[in-house]
This record gives C-alpha cells, structure tokens and sequence, in this order.
C-alpha cells in the first residue's frame, strides 16, 4: 500500500512538475494612443501570478509565461489598463503585437498627488493645452530654466532675462508672468500682491516634476485666478509611485554641476508610501559675475486609510543664492567691454566686480521658499468624492543692491569702474575706511564719534532688499457623478497672506557701520556690526525678522482671498461640454512701520500705521464644448469672461502712506478660442485659433503743473488716474507631432498681433482729489505693439533612433515680430514712433542620448547637449525703447543707446542618470 501511495504521488508530482515547466513566451510593444510613442516602464504581468516585467525605453517587453491560456494585464500610471487573453503554446513565442494605452479618465491624476489639480483631457477638454511629461523635462532641462522648457510650444516666450541662475521670466500669448497663472499640483503659487512668479525660488522644481501641462488662454482651471494668457500646471511627483530610485549627475559650460538622488518606497503593506529627493547645482555663470549655488529637498508622504480615505503630505523647497546682471547694461557698454570689430560681448555683466581677488557682486539674490501641503481625498461612494488641500508656504529672503554716494555720486558713475567695466570694489574699500583714492575726489573723514559711518548719502553700503512672506490656503472641492454623462463639481478656495518689506544692511564694504534716519517712530540710529544680515538664505523657513534692524522702509501688506467656484460637465464618447463659474473677495491692508503714525494729511491727527481693509469683488464665467467627428477629428470651442481685481500697487499706488486708489475699478477680460485636433497612426496635429481683450487697466502719472500759466504763484502736484486701457490679442496655433520608424518629428508655429486699442485720457487732481482747471493727460496708445515678447515663434524638430537606445535629436527655434518693453505712461505725444522692433533670431540645438540596461543594477540613460549650437549673438529683450536718429551709434540696427540683454550664446551639458 505504501509503494502504490508513493507511486500515485509521484504521478501527481511529475504532472505538476511537467505542467510548471511547460513554458512559452510573449512578446510585444506598449504605445499610447495620443502619439502613437513607446510607453517605457509600463507593467506587463501575468494575471493570478506575481510573474511580471517592465517594458524597455522603446515599450518592447519579453515575458515567459505558463504555457495554455493566460491573461496578460498592461498597465501604465495614468492610463486605462487593458487585459488580453492569449493561448501560450510551449517553447513557442507569442507574438501580442502594438497594444495601445488611452489616457484615463482622469489623465495624469494618477501622477497628481491627488485632489484638486484642474487637468485638461485630449479630444474631451476644450481648450487648447500642451503636455510635457517627466521624461521629455529631464531630456530638455539641461542647464535650462524650467520655464524655458515651454518654449517648445505655441505662443511661449521665455528667456533666462539676466541670465543668472533661476532669473528667468515667461510670457504667455504676450501676457507675462503676472497675468499668468503658475500652479503646483492645484495651489497657486503666484504673488498675492504683485502677481510675479520668481523661477529661482523653484530652482529644483524640474527634480519632482512628474509633469507640466500649459493651458494658453483662460483654461480649465476652476479657480477664480489670473489666468489671462495661460495657466501653467506643475504636477510633483506622489509618493505612491513604483518603488526604485534614481542618482544622476550634470555637468556643463563654466563649471556647472549637479547631483541629485531619489528614492520612492512605493506602496507598503501598511498603507503608506514615500519620496524623497535631494540635490545640489553650483556654477559660475556664463554671464560674468553670476555665479550660484543652490538645494532642492522634496518629501512626500501618502497613507492610504482605507479604499475611501487617501493622506498625502508633501514639502519642497530651493534653498539658494546666485549673483545677478540685474540691470540691463547698455548695448555700447558691450560693445566697450570685452568686445571684439563692434560685435557684442555678450557675457558682459556691470553689477559685478573683485574683492580681494574673489567674486562679489552688487546683486545676489538669496532665497528660501518651502511649500508644503496636506491632501485628503475621501471617496464618498461610487458617484462623489471631497478633495481637500491645506497647504501654506513661508518665504524669507531677498535681493542686495548698492546705497549710497561717493562725493555726490552714484556707484553706476564710471568713476568706480575699472578699464574692464568691471566695479573696482576694492578701490571702494579703500575709500569708504579713509584710505586716498585720487580719482574719487576728496578722502572722507570720521564722524564725531571717531567712526567712518556710512549712510544713504555717504560711502557705499550693499543692503538687501527684504521680501518674505507667509501665506496659507485651502482648498476644496467636490465632485459628484449625476450619472455616466453628467458631472458638476463645486468648491471653495480660501487664502491668507503677508508680506514683509524692509531693508537691510549686508555689508559697510570697509566702513565701521550704518545711520539711518528714515524710520520716523525710530530715527536717528547706527547699525553696527553684529546687526548686519548675510546674503544666504536660511534653511529655517521660520525664522524670525522682527529683531533684524531695518532701514529705509519697512510696510507689510496683507492679502485675504475667499473664493467659490462650480462647475457642470457632460461629456459622451463624441460630445463633451462644461460651464463653470467663480466668485473671489479679496481684501486688501497696508502697514507702515516706518512713515506711520504720523499727520499725513496735516490736520493734526496722526494716521494710525495700518489701513482699513479695502474689499473687492471679482469672478469668471466660462465655458466650452469639444465635438469629436471621428477617431482622427475633433473641433472646439471655448469663451470667457473675467472680472479681475487689480494688484496690491494698484490699491496702494503710494510707496510712503496708505493712501487707497480713489475710484478703483477691476480689470475684464473677455476671451473667445477655436481649436481643431487630428490625429492618426502618424500624426497628431493641434490647431487654435484666439481672440482676448484685455482692458479697465490702471495707471498713474504726477507732474508738477502751473494750472494759470503764472510764473509767480507756486506750482501744483497734479496726479492722472488712467483707467480703460486695453490691450487686444488674437493669433492662431499650429502644434504638431509626427512619427515613421525610426523618426520623429516635432513642429509648431505660432503668430500673435498683441497691441493697444485706443487712446486714454483723464484729468489731473490735487491732493484733495479735485480737478484741477484745464489740465489733463492723455496716453496715445492705439495700435501700439505689446512689447517684451515674440508675437511670432516657430519650431521644427527632428529626433532619430538609428539603433536600439540611441537617440539624435535637433530642433531649430525661430522668433521674430518681438518688441522691446515699453511703459504705457511714456506714451504721452501723439507723435511717437510706436515699439521698437528687435532683431529677429534663430537657434539651434542639438543632443545626443544614449539608453541601456545594466543587469541587476537598473537603467542607465547619458546624454550630451549642445545649446545654440551655431552661436548666435542675439537680443532676447529691451528694457528701453529708443529709435535709431540719423548718426547714432547702431548695432543690427538698434540703438546702442538701449538696454537690453542678451541671450546665451553657445553652451553645453552632459548628464548621466542611474534609475534602480
């Protein structure tokens, strides 16, 4: 009996045995739907099993399986996951062909840390919207700014400005950085009181980016923010991606280097999940006297409760400093400087100079600006859910710059340059600690107490700007499916902001210490020493300001934001539509440490050092339809209409007082866009077409007048409040991307006509705000060009894979029809000549990327790129608007008088990436 059970369990066993090792393979290749491209690191598993491999950088995969019939399950982070069924026949390869991945409903949520981040959908959202993913930054950024990344889409201008580290600036359709809106994962993240976005704050953004999707023109976003030209949606990575990590390394032109490392747990049994990353990047500059250094951190921890309840914290930040060419040099000063048989030298830099034989600049800036937020997403049931953000972000750090005078003169006076252009600093020293320098003129002498003491008036100092802030917000939204078609969405938007302005003292620059007098509560005081603020930026988002000694001035503004917002949306396999609206109060307050309490209006009461709170409304409409004809065409249509409360300037026009904006209107916009898409096996095109009004603006001009022409009776300070200037901008969008084999081809063209309509005027009153007889201002205006961005871009691409994992990769980029920057108020003669027309340019890049696998160790990715590979000497903006005369200098036709910067010439940067 023992033998026979044996036996019977021998069969047993060898049936399974030969059933386990009957094998065969399967084979094939993951692309997505939208662009036909790979999906590399798309999961493909054997359903029922833990048997399971990773597609390679072309989306091909290879993966032994049971032999008999089997289910195959491919799924990618934000796509609709597909199981095939196959008949796997031993030894034998099963060959799946092209499976084709389609965006989920929900996009890139999935790569969104969860909640309220508004993206846009291909062929269901109707606006026009580009994406960029983490892969195509990595490739791109470089030793680029992240801003400058967008330039591959339509009606994108973005330049380096200066051309320091994290100093770069982006315009949207014409319309810059304060009336474009910047989100991270849904939190806005432009300034409550003047709407800039500063890039360097963000220095490692590009670290955590699991993507960024531009929408051009008032967007999806369901937030009442200042989206006129475009809303740009930076998506950070979330902790619950696939567990691995990461370690690269770049370097570049004029010693630049950077480190990072990363590491993501991915989902743990007990329900949490976390990311982590830390770099470092530090460099000379390729403007002289630009040399920087700075940190990114990001953290990122998710607990799932349960299938209804999902926590996300996260925290980022950018500690660094970097020197500046803050002010635009004049373009003869190039040519003076270090140029050669009149051509420009572009790395020319006047902010900057050598100290004992080491660096050191007039303008650093330094700056930390953590943010972090917690995000609770709970699925009510199977039709709603609530997504709740509370994030808050503490900024402290600022900017230096010179004060003071030497014999009378400004530290911008050829007198303390060297034959190089350069600021002879040390001679400065010397100066400001009693030494002789004869071409200063007269040596300075010690105060009464025996000290040489500087002040806004004698010797110079570099002080520093301060301008930090905390602001908290929160944000939620809910979200309810009516049914399969019908959604609406409703939530509430809720912030509180202060900002802290003031000045410091960095360095005496060989003097013994400061006076200041300009604090009215406080006059008549010496910082010394110990007092004086460094120039880096403080890890401690925390730390405390009120003890530091300020000079000069010293306000706080206060910004309260409560808005509401709800959406509809219907949407079908060929037809989607959705209207929306928001409603925003903020309100508005001012403090004034220094000029206040004092008799501002001289009636003998004093004005108490903080304003009332000014409260305004504001809102939108909009809405939007998408049709698609068929699998290859869809059309679009979106409009909309935006009342939008004027900056924390334009409510506190006055730099001294709380004085408030006597008759203070919003801002409308009204904007109306037509879209096309096509795509097929090949291609996929995008085609828009804008139209945007822009118009109640503000602005301020004072004169001294003589309302009756007599010479004997004293003059009157007279201030114009210009309201309805207007701008109009329309153009269309042509976007497009290609693939045959081997080749891939990227294009886009866009062609803007952005100018002023109309002439404005309005009359001039005193200081108790009445006319004064017969004199007004009018600001000649229409049919001026908006300056300070290209109204024409084009771009073509080309990117070859000759072999498995080698990429070759070049593109061109075109600008023309760009203006120099002009201030409306300088418009006052009717007999100007308008903006002046900057030279057209054309750059081209080039790289190369090589991707391979290491067994056992991970994936490794090297790349080499070389921008603005011809060169070019080009100017990316003008800070002035000055005409060429008869006999003026010139340069390709410009004035030599202006100033402007210049682009990067030539640069390069190699990278090499470890993923694990």
């Amino acid at each position: 009996m023992r033998t026979l059970k044996n036996l019977m369990l021998f069969a047993i066993f060898a049936l399974m045995a030969s059933n386990a090792f009957a094998q065969g393979t399967v084979k094939g290749t993951v692309v997505e739907a939208k662009t036909n491209e790979p999906l590399p690191g798309a999961d493909v598993i054997v359903v029922g099993t833990t048997k399971g491999v990773a597609t390679d950088f072309d989306g091909n995969f290879v993966l032994e399986v049971p032999a008999g019939n089997q289910k195959i399950k491919i799924s990618f982070v934000g796509y609709d996951s597909k199981t095939i069924a196959v008949v796997v026949k031993e030894g034998q390869t099963t060959d799946m062909g092209k499976i084709v991945l389609s965006p989920n409903a929900s996009s890139l949520d999935e790569v969104v840390i969860v909640g309220v981040a508004d993206i846009a959908k291909e062929r269901q959202t109707p606006v026009a919207v580009s994406t960029m993913k983490a892969a195509e930054i990595q490739e791109r950024i470089g030793t680029k700014e992240l801003p400058e990344v967008l330039n591959y889409t339509p009606s994108v201008y973005a330049t380096k400005r200066g051309g320091g580290f994290g100093d770069a600036r982006i315009n949207i359709r014409g319309f810059d950085q304060r009336n474009t809106a910047v989100m991270i994962n849904g939190m806005p993240v432009n300034d409550m009181e003047n709407g800039w976005v500063y890039w360097s704050n963000w220095a490692g953004l590009a670290d955590v980016t699991s993507a960024m999707q531009v929408q051009r023109g008032l967007g999806s976003s369901k937030l009442a923010i200042s989206s006129v030209g475009g809303t740009i949606n930076v998506l950070t990575n979330s902790a619950d991606k696939k567990k691995g990590g990461a370690i690269a390394a770049t370097f570049g032109n004029d010693n630049y280097m950077k480190f990072s490392a990363a590491y993501n747990t991915g989902l743990l049994e007990n329900g949490l999940s976390a990311s982590v990353l830390l770099s470092r990047f530090s460099g000379d500059g390729y403007v002289d006297g630009t040399k920087g250094e700075g940190y990114t951190w990001f953290l990122s921890i998710g607990y799932k409760l349960n299938d209804k309840h999902n926590l996300m914290f996260t925290a980022t930040g950018a500690p660094q400093w970097h020197n500046q060419r803050y002010y635009a040099p004049k373009l003869s000063d190039y040519i003076k400087y270090g140029g050669v048989d009149g051509e420009p030298n572009i790395r020319y830099n006047s902010d900057w100079g050598y100290l004992n034989g080491e660096e050191f600049s007039w303008r650093r800036n330094f700056y930390h600006k953590p943010v972090s937020s917690l995000n609770w997403e709970w699925k009510i049931n199977d039709a709603s859910k609530l997504s709740t953000v509370l994030y808050g972000s503490w900024g402290r750090g600022g900017g230096t710059g010179p004060i003071g005078k030497i014999n009378g003169k400004k530290y911008y006076y050829g007198t303390f340059k060297t034959d190089e252009g350069t600021i002879d600093f040390d001679n400065i020293i010397k100066w400001n600690s009693g030494g002789d320098v004869p071409a200063y003129g007269a040596p300075r002498t010690l105060d009464a107490d025996g000290y040489y003491t500087n002040d806004r008036s004698h010797g110079f100092t570099r002080r520093a700007s301060m301008n930090s802030h905390d602001w908290y917000g929160l944000i939620m939204n809910y979200h309810n499916d009516l049914n399969d078609n019908l959604s609406f969405d409703a939530g509430i938007d809720g912030r509180t902001y202060s900002g802290y302005h003031y000045r410091v003292v960095n360095d005496v620059l060989g003097a013994d210490r400061y006076f200041d007098n300009r604090d009215r509560n406080n006059p008549n005081r010496y910082i010394e020493p110990k007092d004086f603020v460094e120039a880096n930026p403080s890890w401690n988002p925390f730390i405390d300001i009120t003890g530091q000694q300020k000079i000069e001035y010293y306000n706080q503004g206060n910004v309260r934001w409560l808005g509401g917002f709800g959406q509809v949306e219907y949407k079908t396999d060929v037809f989607s539509a959705f209207i929306q609206g928001g409603f925003s109060n903020q309100q508005f307050q001012r403090i004034d440490y220094f000029n206040l309490p004092r008799d501002v209006d001289g009636d003998g009461v004093e004005e108490p050092q903080a304003s009332d709170w000014v409260s305004l409304n504001g809102g939108n409409i909009k809405g939007g339809l998408n049709y698609n004809i068929n699998e290859q065409h869809n059309v679009f249509v979106n409009a909309g209409y935006y009342s939008k409360q004027p900056l924390f300037r334009a409510v506190f026009p006055n730099y001294t007082d709380n004085k408030v904006n006597e008759g203070l209107k919003n801002e409308t916009v009204q904007a109306l866009e037509l879209g096309y898409g096509f795509k097929n096996e090949h291609w996929n095109l995008k085609l828009n077409g804008y139209l945007t009004s822009w118009k109640d603006r503000f602005a301020q001009v004072s004169a001294m007048l003589d309302p009756d022409n007599d010479p004997t009776t004293p003059e009157v300070r007279g201030t114009a409040r210009l309201y309805g200037i207007q701008e109009i901008h329309k153009g269309l969008e042509l976007e497009s991307r290609a693939k045959y084999g081997p080749v891939k081809i990227y294009s886009m063209i866009s062609v803007g006509d952005w100018s002023y309509s109309g002439n404005v005027t309005a009359p001039f009153v005193d200081e108790n705000n009445d006319p004064i007889p017969g004199e007004t201002h009018t600001l000649y205006l229409d049919g001026v060009k908006v300056g300070d961005a290209a109204q024409f871009t084009s771009r073509f691409g080309v990117n070859y894979t000759p072999v498995k994992g080698l990429y070759l990769d070049i593109n061109q980029f075109y600008v023309d029809n760009l203006y120099a920057k002009i201030d409306a108020i300088s418009f006052n003669h009717p007999d100007h000549k308008g903006s002046l027309k900057l030279p057209a340019y054309s750059l081209v890049d080039a790289s190369v990327t090589y991707k391979f696998d290491v067994k056992k160790v991970g994936k490794i990715t090297t790349r080499f790129s070389v921008n603005n590979l011809f060169d070019k000497h080009y100017i990316s903006e003008s800070d002035t608007n000055k005409f060429a005369n008869p006999g003026d200098d010139t340069w390709n036709g410009i004035n030599t008088s202006n100033r402007v910067f210049f682009g990067w010439g030539r640069s390069w940067n190699f990278s090499v990436k470890l993923k694990f």
